[in-house]
């Protein structure tokens, strides 16, 4: 894996757990392909050596992440930030456009991750999963609606991450 591959990966996974969404073992995964890669600091040492015994992976990241990051230049975000749910979102959106997620995937996610709560940068995200609530149960004459409608509520996500990923802000 190439270092700056690594660096992004250790980057998104941190985020990732800041929301809620990753878990520590994820991080320390992918603490230990920036290793592998060639990328080193001493307290990603640490981090890549933490435990990911239930229970104490989460203190073992609160303790190490924030060090670990700033020293590979990386940014860290605290727990339920709103900094870090922006981002997250927008690492989702990228993720969409990479088409290694579905639009439904990313609906859902900001929705269970995210919030009403966490980010205005998920509103449009989150109506959109109330849409795709919608068609599924919307029936005319006792028939689903065609999937065409479905399609519909996924051209809008592709739309949505594409102004995401652009960098601007809605009212939600």
């Amino acid at each position: 894996m190439h270092p700056d591959v690594a660096l992004t990966r250790l980057q998104e996974a941190a985020v990732l757990w800041s929301v809620g969404s990753g878990t520590p073992a994820d991080v320390i995964e992918a603490a230990c392909d920036c290793l592998v890669a060639g990328v080193d600091s001493p307290t990603l040492r640490i981090l890549a050596g933490s435990s990911t015994a239930t229970g104490s992976e989460s203190d073992e990241l609160r303790r190490w992440l924030g060090d670990a990051l700033a020293e590979l230049s990386l940014i860290f975000f605290p727990e339920g930030s709103r900094a870090g749910a922006d981002e997250a979102v927008r690492i989702m959106a990228r993720r969409l456009l990479d088409r290694t997620i579905t639009a439904r995937a990313l609906t859902s996610w900001a929705y269970g991750f995210i919030t009403w709560d966490g980010t205005p940068l998920a509103a449009g995200l989150i109506d959109l999963e109330y849409a795709y609530e919608i068609v599924e149960a919307v029936v005319h004459d006792g028939q689903p609606y065609p999937g065409d409608e479905a399609a519909g509520v996924d051209a809008d996500v592709v739309a949505e991450a594409r102004r995401l990923i652009g960098g601007t802000a809605g009212d939600g």
